[in-house]
């Protein structure tokens, strides 16, 4: 019998974490012996590129397809082209509505409030921040920022001086955090939708010479190195490893006649000092998780 092939797509080379979503799917699809066809933009997160890719895959006929949208209104059609086409879509990280499978992500407002609690409480419930949101067109950028502003107004010692758009991306984040600096004399504290802006925050921060307590969400290597070394103050284990496994599981799931909820959460634990040494193993040495440690 010819192995299923699960057509997966993600947003960039970039981001790490992406890295490790593909390496996930990768590896749940070897244990059950199907097959990966990985679909990437060439040009980070590029809807039209996205789009022929789905052209290109539809060709390809997958038994299945794990979607992360570059987009999720722009991607709405593609979505529903699968749909037509017969072939089971599991969604990943960016909720979209639509006909699929089902969605697999994190509970993004939580995420973004949890952080938010964090940095806040590392200035002692007083000071002066501000944030790097992600691409608006990313529902995880968008949540994340509603659970930051819903912490900042539960913090009356807290101000939020100011907001720059970073891409979920190091270089424009660099950019934009030079820009809050030249505008705000004091800032506390850095907000960062995801780790990569972070790492832009942190990069600013120093070509400036200045200090600011920064967070960020993901639980990349490199950030838990900055939490180690004390240029970061906490992240969020939003992992894009345990995620893509799990909505490639979903997938493989419904190949073989068993169930999928509409939509399933994974856990998505804060990363500060207190609890670093359980993030140290490199990120291709984590374990994808078992379909029960997550769906009960």
């Amino acid at each position: 019998m010819t192995p299923p092939i699960l057509a997966v797509f993600t947003k960039n080379r970039l981001n790490p974490a992406y890295d490790a979503a593909r390496s996930a799917a990768d590896r749940v699809a070897a244990e059950s012996g199907a097959r990966t066809m990985h679909y990437v933009p060439a040009t980070p997160d590029d809807v039209g590129e996205q789009k022929a890719l789905v052209i290109e895959a539809l060709a390809a006929r997958p038994a299945g397809v794990v979607f992360n949208p570059t987009d999720d209104r722009l991607m709405a059609e593609d979505l529903g082209r699968f749909a037509a086409a017969g072939i089971p879509v599991a969604v990943f990280i960016n909720r979209m509505t639509g006909p699929a499978l089902t969605f697999v992500g994190s509970d993004d407002v939580a995420i973004g409030h949890a952080v938010a609690t964090a940095l806040i409480g590392g200035l002692g419930g007083k000071g002066r921040i501000v944030a790097l949101d992600g691409t608006p067109t990313a529902p995880t950028a968008r949540d994340r920022g509603k659970g930051l502003r819903q912490a900042v107004a539960e913090h009356p010692g807290i101000e939020l001086l100011g907001a720059r758009v970073g891409y979920l991306q190091r270089a424009p984040a660099r950019e934009a955090m030079a820009e809050l600096l030249a505008a705000y004399p004091k800032i506390d504290g850095v907000w960062t939708a995801n780790d990569m802006m972070a790492f832009g925050a942190v990069d600013a921060l120093a070509a400036a010479g200045r200090r600011a307590e920064v967070v960020g969400v993901n639980g990349l290597p490199e950030a838990i190195a900055n939490i180690q070394s004390g240029t970061m103050l906490a992240t969020a284990d939003f992992s894009a490893l345990n995620i893509a496994a799990i909505a490639t599981r979903a997938v493989l799931r419904h190949l073989d006649g068993k169930p999928v909820p509409k939509e399933i959460m994974v856990p998505a634990a804060l990363i500060d000092r207190r609890n670093i040494d359980q993030w140290t193993v490199p990120m291709a040495d984590r374990p994808c998780p078992g379909w029960g440690e997550i769906v009960r």
